[in-house]
C-alpha cells in the first residue's frame, strides 16, 4: 500500500545534524538539501542553536538576508579564520584607493598637457 503522504529530503541543516526534518523546520527554507556546504560553514562558524535562535528572533521576511550575511560571512571566516570578510573588504578599499591614485595622477596629467598645448 503506497502512502499518501509524500516524502521531502531533510534540509542541509537536519541532515547534517542527523535529525528529521520535521514540516516547521526553520533551516529548511534558508539551507536546502542541495547546499550542504553553506550550512556546514555557517554551523561552525555560528552554531546552529545559536542561528536557531536568531532566525526565531527575526520577522519572516528577514531571514533570508540574515541567512546570506551569515553564510557570507562564515565562508569568509572560513578562508581566513584571523579577518573574516574584513580582510577582503580592507583588500578592496585599498585596491579602490589606488586606483584612484592612478585617475588623480591622469587626470593631472591631461591636465597639464591640456594646459601645455592651449598655452602654445
Amino acid at each position: 500500500m503506497a502512502s499518501s503522504s509524500s516524502y521531502n529530503p531533510p534540509c542541509a541543516a537536519c541532515k547534517f545534524l542527523r535529525r528529521k526534518c520535521i514540516a516547521g523546520c526553520i533551516f529548511s527554507a534558508y539551507f536546502p538539501a542541495e547546499e550542504p556546504q553553506k550550512f556546514a560553514n555557517v554551523h561552525k562558524i555560528f552554531g546552529a542553536s545559536n542561528v536557531g535562535k536568531l532566525l526565531k528572533e527575526l520577522l519572516p521576511h528577514q531571514r533570508e538576508d540574515a541567512v546570506n550575511s551569515l553564510a557570507y560571512e562564515a565562508e569568509a571566516r572560513v578562508r581566513d579564520p584571523v579577518y573574516g570578510c574584513i580582510g577582503a573588504i580592507s583588500f578592496l578599499q585599498s585596491q579602490a584607493d589606488r586606483l584612484q591614485k592612478e585617475l588623480d595622477d591622469a587626470n593631472a596629467d591631461l591636465f597639464r598637457f591640456n594646459d601645455i598645448y592651449t598655452s602654445n
